[in-house]
């Protein structure tokens, strides 16, 4: 389209319908075309476009997952992607009971006090998790929270050991959650689904039962979106 076009539809002043263009052609989201001078889409707004494609598709083919995760372990089984150092809550199925964990698409976690974002942090290599934690900091969310560099290398490696993440209260008091990693064509982590429920019903005694089923919907999410399963470090437990 044509500025006077562009402006036309954004019902803005040419002026700053121009000052507008050049800011996201800088950025690479539009470009100019100089013999016809006529503004197209850029190579960035197809780059974010497609990422959120890949996302949708990957909500979609999770909801049959989450929905058996639900049934088999009675609590709320939520679908969580990597983005930008955040964990992004993309897709949940509430469980049947009156107490239950509730997170809205679209909602964010911090990666290092929540299942899901150690779950993802525990695959990343060293300078990536350095990188998250200049953005993001190890802010303390509860008295549970996991607040020091050495605390959670810690807890990154038994995490790797034991191929699952417990969030303890460390997001929100009286709430648990359960975590596994999935992975994607590149055997990284893209996200991680986990169950999560009030503190009383995710006593230690159900932990393993709760992780196997975890990290049996991860590994079958995982297969599902075309990633490359790693191979297992130890028996689960």
């Amino acid at each position: 389209m044509s500025l006077s076009e562009l402006a036309l539809v954004a019902g803005l002043p040419t002026s700053t319908t121009h000052r507008l263009l050049t800011t996201l052609e800088a950025e690479r989201f539009v470009r100019l075309e100089p013999t016809e001078g006529r503004w197209q889409i850029g190579v960035e707004a197809f780059r974010v476009g497609n990422a959120f494609a890949r996302t949708r598709d990957v909500t979609a083919i999770a909801r049959p997952h989450l929905r058996r995760l639900m049934e088999e372990t009675g609590e709320t089984a939520n679908l969580y992607l990597a983005v930008d150092g955040e964990a992004v809550c993309m897709a949940q199925v509430e469980c049947r009971q009156t107490m239950r964990a509730i997170a809205r698409p679209g909602g964010r976690v911090p990666m290092h006090a929540s299942g899901v974002g150690k779950a993802i942090l525990a695959g990343l290599e060293p300078e990536e998790v350095q990188a998250v934690l200049r953005r993001h900091g190890l802010p303390r969310l509860t008295e549970r929270t996991i607040d020091t560099p050495r605390r959670l290398e810690a807890a990154l490696a038994e995490i790797r050991a034991r191929g699952w993440a417990l969030d303890d209260e460390e997001n929100a008091l009286g709430l648990r959650c359960v975590a596994a990693a999935i992975l994607d064509e590149h055997g990284r982590p893209a996200g991680a689904v986990s169950v999560s429920g009030p503190s009383v019903r995710l006593p230690d005694e159900r932990l393993a039962e709760l992780a196997a089923a975890v990290r049996r919907t991860a590994r079958e999410l995982t297969r599902a979106i075309g990633g490359a399963e790693r191979a297992e470090a130890v028996p689960e437990r």
